[in-house]
């Protein structure tokens, strides 16, 4: 019997979404400047005006919806938590379990493209690359998982390990970015006998900042910058989360707005590089919209700072990719100083949402690395 659809939004909230698009109250335009143009002061408001409108006429929801309900959708109900989740079988009996985990702002939907490369390599021009059965769930309290009762609830990682034990893999690999990269490494803490490796696009503060060497005073320094320029969000969402989330849970060109900002400054738009498109930016903010996600989404932030978890200390093989348009570029040494890094890859192209951005790259840079795991070590 096919599973039920994933979801089924009504007419009349597509509809109700449509019209309060259109209905927008604008701000009035500020007067711009050479310091102002462009992206500089936040989103910027011509691209969100065009984004809009085709949100409202144009946007086709009714075929993406159908694209959703097609994936391979599953339930697990673990801990009181009723967890989605992607499942991908591999295309070889002797396929790799892999899970993998999103980030913020982004939903499940960001790693399918990664997911059906790693299954199933033979459709993409590998046909001799191993395959994975992967393994994508949803955050809690991002579509389509229930954030928690509790407060804090069960740690992420904690159920994620309850999720492969359950679907019968007691050894497996695991692999994220952004928050998922996050949650990776306090599995392969907190689990190292199931966890055979991990592989990330971030890594956790070490905590010991002693003696850094060149390349790491400039990858801090980096962080610093970036942090002054770009980090008003994650401040925001870590200190008065609620008092954004009324105003992005009422306004579907504000949450848009929100989320756009963030698509656009962390994705890499040179050397022909390709972004996150119109119809996969416009799906993910009307998920967000239609299950009233954002304000659970920025749970996550406040937790880590009410509930400092602790550090991080990786003793499992680690792989390390890093984008050149990502948040930041940790190096070699950096990521050594709390993992065990047995494979590093500054990759030519991509940005933060690499799963969407360069899924062909980073796909044989995960069987890369897995296939190093195999062979006896020097």
């Amino acid at each position: 019997m096919p599973n039920a659809p994933l979801i089924e939004v009504p007419a009349s909230a597509w509809e109700e979404l449509r019209s309060r698009v259109r209905a927008t109250r604008w701000p009035r335009p500020w007067p711009m400047d050479g310091r102002m143009d462009g992206w500089r002061a936040g989103t910027e408001p011509g691209e969100l005006r065009r984004l809009s409108g085709y949100w409202a006429d144009g946007f086709d929801w009714r075929a993406r919806e159908a694209e959703i309900n097609a994936l391979p959708s599953h339930h697990a109900m673990l801990d009181g938590t009723s967890v989605h989740y992607l499942r991908f079988d591999g295309e070889t009996t002797d396929a790799t379990p892999i899970l993998l985990t999103h980030g913020w702002p982004s939903t499940f939907l960001e790693e399918v493209e990664l997911a059906r490369r790693l299954s199933r390599p033979s459709d993409y021009g590998a046909g001799a690359a191993p395959s994975f059965t992967a393994i994508v769930p949803s955050l809690p309290g991002f579509p389509f998982t229930p954030e928690q009762s509790r407060k804090p609830g069960i740690a992420t990682h904690e159920l994620w390990h309850a999720l492969m034990t359950r679907l019968g893999f007691p050894r497996y690999l695991a692999h994220g970015g952004d928050l998922g990269a996050g949650i990776s490494a306090r599995l392969a803490q907190a689990h190292p006998e199931a966890v055979a490796g991990i592989h990330v696009l971030a890594v956790a503060d070490p905590g010991n900042q002693s003696n850094p060497t060149d390349a790491e005073r400039a990858y801090l320094d980096q962080g610093e910058r970036w942090y002054a320029e770009e980090g008003g969000y994650e401040h925001l969402q870590r200190t008065r989360p609620l008092s954004a989330a009324y105003a992005l849970n009422d306004s579907p060109v504000g949450l848009l707005a929100w989320l756009l900002e963030k698509y656009h400054a962390w994705t890499d738009h040179t050397d022909g590089a390709v972004g996150l498109d119109d119809d996969l930016i416009l799906t993910q903010a009307s998920l967000y919209w239609f299950t009233g996600a954002i304000a659970a989404t920025f749970r996550p932030y406040w937790e880590h700072k009410a509930y400092p978890p602790g550090p991080i200390l990786v003793t499992v093989p680690t792989g390390v990719a890093v984008f050149p348009a990502d948040l930041v570029q940790p190096p070699r040494s950096w990521a050594e100083r709390n993992h065990n890094v047995v494979h590093y890859t500054r990759m030519p192209r991509g940005g933060h949402f690499a799963a969407r951005e360069q899924p062909d790259l980073l796909a044989e840079d995960i069987r890369t690395f897995a296939q190093g795991l195999q062979r006896p070590r020097p």
